[in-house]
């Protein structure tokens, strides 16, 4: 849902006050009005998101669990289909929507129609989609608060509560190589999580943001001052497969903050497609992504 509003300066609420007029709304009960409506509002899409979420989970067969991490309980979706193997995908999502309009922190973060789900639908590869800390109706618990879903959403308790989470799911699997997959801020995550587990085989990226004080600082946005940055991180090891894929119209994030990244990670690709976005139309080609991991997943990795 978009909420469009107008923000109003200071002198508008003078001017609307001294008119004199006693139809006119005070400044108070402006601003209270305005809130009730963003709390209505946010309700209202936090109800439709998990109806389509509810929706989507069921229809493709997924195990629904609460695995604790770290400081957080996470909401996981397994996918168990019938071709098993030893390989484990890892699905993490965008940041979805932890703003309102650029001025409002969001109540619940959740994303409306989350990508990586409907892609894992598409996986015949055991596989886990990870929620965050404080997602898909956890924003409630006692630890959350909303630094967890903004400045501080690629923090070292964030990732650490994750990478906890994804222990215990792997220690109930017979898991023996991890292919991490992340869109966007998931891409953020599968960067920062890979680097802990040594069963990683391989990284995909979609649209991701690899470099956080960049990203920030293109858009002109408040630092990330609690998260962790890739870029500024030891680059992952060179036997580790990394595919990076940018969308050639993507203004959220656009290839060139991409590019200097993926240039200083050891045998990792870059693909920039033509006519996609920071959306669109990623489902059309998981499919031949999905191949292409399942190849170089099967190539011996070269001895050390």
């Amino acid at each position: 849902m978009i909420i469009a509003m107008k923000h109003l300066h200071p002198a508008d609420t003078d001017r609307a006050s001294s008119s004199g007029h006693s139809g006119r709304k005070s400044p108070a009960s402006l601003s209270l009005t305005v809130h009730l409506l963003i709390v209505l509002l946010l309700a209202g899409c936090a109800t439709t998101n998990q109806g389509y979420i509810d929706r989507l989970t069921r229809t493709s067969g997924f195990e629904r669990l609460l695995v604790q991490g770290g400081e957080f309980e996470h909401v996981v979706w397994l996918h168990r289909p019938a071709q098993a193997t030893r390989r484990l995908h890892i699905y993490l999502e965008g940041d979805g929507s932890p703003w309102i309009g650029h001025l409002w922190i969001a109540s619940d973060p959740t994303p409306a129609k989350p990508l990586m789900l409907k892609l894992m639908k598409m996986d015949n590869t055991p596989s886990v989609y990870l929620g965050r800390p404080c997602y898909f109706g956890m924003a409630g618990q006692p630890s959350c608060n909303s630094r967890y879903w903004t400045y501080a959403r690629y923090s070292e308790s964030v990732v650490d509560s994750m990478q906890q989470a994804l222990d215990r799911v792997i220690r109930q699997t017979d898991t023996a190589e991890l292919i991490f997959m992340g869109h966007s801020g998931g891409g953020t995550l599968a960067m920062l999580l890979a680097e802990r587990f040594p069963q990683t085989r391989a990284v995909v990226t979609l649209a991701g943001n690899l470099d956080t004080d960049r990203w920030t600082r293109w858009h002109g946005y408040l630092p990330l001052r609690e998260s962790l940055n890739p870029a500024a991180r030891t680059p992952l090891s060179a036997d580790i497969y990394q595919l990076h894929l940018a969308g050639a119209r993507d203004q959220v994030v656009p290839p060139a903050l991409i590019e200097p990244v993926v240039a200083r990670q050891p045998g990792a690709h870059l693909q920039i497609i033509p006519g996609f976005d920071h959306t669109c139309c990623w489902g059309e080609i998981w499919p031949d992504i999905l191949q292409t991991l399942n190849r170089q997943a099967d190539t011996p990795r070269p001895e050390t």
